[in-house]
């Protein structure tokens, strides 16, 4: 306690000093803080000055029905719970307003908070913690490009599945073609098409449920 301190309790005052128990309070927030932030697979940071009630509320409803929570807090705070978790270096994104979305899916905060960064000029990406690093605004846009595992996994199954079902259109145009000449193997090529399309209904059907 400093000698001004003294001269205040002397005189009945009180000090600037904040209390034992408000410590404990800040103390106590910031590791809840902590646990809820820790573990998620992305982390993006912005800055949502300067938007509207029906933005922040549209932006919040599609955040949560994507899974990723989505947190307003003091950047003094926000340092202490990331310092907390055992991440340093984002002194330079805390600085200004300072909202985070973070989520289990890697691409999901990005995705959303990139668009809406885009779309709303008051809206920055500040940068973000991807898988435990670091991330610079840049990599945090990249990223936000990247498909979904849903948008791959089709895009996979039409590319196994495309070569496959261009085949089975060829034994059905040569199929149709034998009938026209009253050719004996019709039913060959049409049986060896509904093998095909078998094989195919069967791989695309393993793949998606995988």
């Amino acid at each position: 306690v400093c000698s001004s301190d003294l001269e205040k309790i002397k005189e009945g005052g009180k000090t600037n000093m904040p209390s034992e128990k408000i410590l404990a309070k800040k103390q106590k927030n910031v590791a809840e803080l902590a646990e809820a932030l820790k573990g998620a697979a992305a982390y993006v940071f912005v800055s949502t000055r300067g938007l509207t009630v029906e933005q922040d509320t549209k932006l919040r409803a599609e955040l949560r029905n994507a899974g990723v929570k989505f947190q307003v807090i003091k950047n003094t705070t926000f340092k202490r719970v990331f310092n907390e978790i055992g991440i340093e270096g984002l002194d330079s994104i805390f600085e200004g307003p300072t909202a985070v979305g973070y989520s289990d899916e890697i691409t999901a905060p990005a995705k959303i908070l990139a668009k809406y960064a885009e779309n709303i000029e008051p809206m920055q990406i500040k940068g973000g913690i991807i898988d435990g690093k670091i991330a610079s605004v840049d990599e945090v846009i990249a990223l936000s490009k990247v498909p979904d595992m849903d948008t791959l996994r089709t895009q996979v199954a039409y590319s196994l599945l495309f070569p496959f079902t261009k085949l089975a259109m060829l034994v059905k145009a040569v199929a149709e073609k034998k009938q026209e000449e009253g050719g004996k193997k019709v039913l060959e090529y049409i049986f060896g098409a509904l093998i095909i399309l078998a094989i195919i209904f069967v791989i695309y059907s393993i793949f998606i449920v995988s």
